[in-house]
């Protein structure tokens, strides 16, 4: 029985799989930029105000491609999985949920738990996978 757990955050997936032989940890970038909407360049000496133009709606769909991409990496580490849990903190794991439910129903289907956890170190992340999947 191949048991997954997922710890991810905006930045990073952590997948530590577990099987008879033990566990193994696997981290996954995930390439998603941010980006400032404030800047300090411009002149403020015409118009009493800075003359930046963001294009937030151009920087937002772009960042919603890149996690699309993520999330597809990720869908594809686990798709071997028998049971999948889904840690982490903020929405990041529902949004990954709901990306698996979308487009990866057979993935989605061996969802066991999303929960929220806070950040953690990679060893209190294998330790809280093995331990939910010991305890289920």
């Amino acid at each position: 029985m191949k048991n997954i757990g997922i710890w991810l955050d905006s930045k990073n997936a952590l997948i530590v799989r577990l099987n008879e032989n033990g566990d193994s940890l696997n981290k996954i970038n995930s390439g998603v930029e941010f980006f400032n909407r404030t800047s300090t360049s411009g002149s403020r000496v015409k118009w009493g105000g800075t003359q930046d133009i963001t294009h937030e709606r151009n920087y937002l769909e772009k960042q919603k491609r890149q996690f699309k991409t993520y999330f597809k990496e990720v869908a594809h580490a686990v798709a071997d999985c028998d049971a999948l849990a889904l840690f982490g903190p903020a929405d990041i794991n529902e949004k990954l949920k709901k990306e698996l439910e979308e487009n990866y129903p057979e993935i989605n289907r061996k969802i066991v738990a999303v929960k929220k956890t806070d950040s953690m170190t990679a060893n209190q992340i294998k330790a809280l996978i093995r331990d939910f999947f010991n305890n289920r």
